[in-house]
């Protein structure tokens, strides 16, 4: 069985991935990064899951799914970093004035873990930016430095996970996530 890296188009594929267990929630669907704070606050339930399918009709669309013979089983959040939270934080660095895409959130669905799905949407990922034009491609993992993550904490990636797809360390951040640094990780396109 092959995994299949797809854009996020079908939003019935992403609430089955990142749409919250509870339906008048006010959380994940990964908008937290993707959408300015005071929206991401003030969103829930139906109005939440609308904003959702408006992305997935955007171009580019909010992320990639990784598929298992048409099943989706994973997500990673894709998007240019100037659309994101990431153009105005400050625990983040720029590196440079590329018009780089961020890839900050992975979710396998339980049942589907530990058969690769991260890496092929790390590979899926970057295709596709690769595709659309990216320079550059990069990601603020944990530096975990081996030890185990928390897996509430874990969608951010491991520094491994990104070293394991070509991408090298461009800087260190002011952000800490579950008690590990989370580091900068790139990968040029160009």
């Amino acid at each position: 069985m092959s995994i299949v890296v797809r854009p996020a188009t079908v939003f019935d594929d992403v609430a089955t991935l990142v749409g919250p267990k509870k339906p008048t929630s006010n959380v994940c669907f990964c908008l937290s990064y993707r959408i300015g704070n005071k929206e991401n606050v003030s969103l829930r339930g139906q109005a939440r899951a609308d904003r959702v399918r408006e992305l997935c009709h955007q171009d580019p669309p909010p992320g990639v799914i990784a598929y298992l013979e048409d099943e989706p089983v994973g997500w990673a959040a894709l998007h240019p970093r100037r659309d994101t939270s990431f153009a105005r934080n400050r625990l983040i660095p720029h590196v440079d004035d590329l018009d780089v895409w961020s890839l900050w959130c992975f979710r396998v669905r339980p049942g589907f873990r530990k058969q690769g799905v991260s890496h092929a949407l790390i590979d899926g990922a970057v295709a596709y930016a690769r595709e659309r034009g990216a320079p550059a491609i990069e990601g603020y993992p944990v530096d975990n430095a081996g030890e185990k993550v928390n897996l509430t904490m874990a969608y951010v990636g491991t520094r491994s996970l990104f070293e394991g797809a070509g991408f090298t360390k461009a800087a260190d951040t002011g952000s800490v996530l579950d008690g590990f640094p989370r580091v900068l990780m790139r990968l040029d396109l160009r």
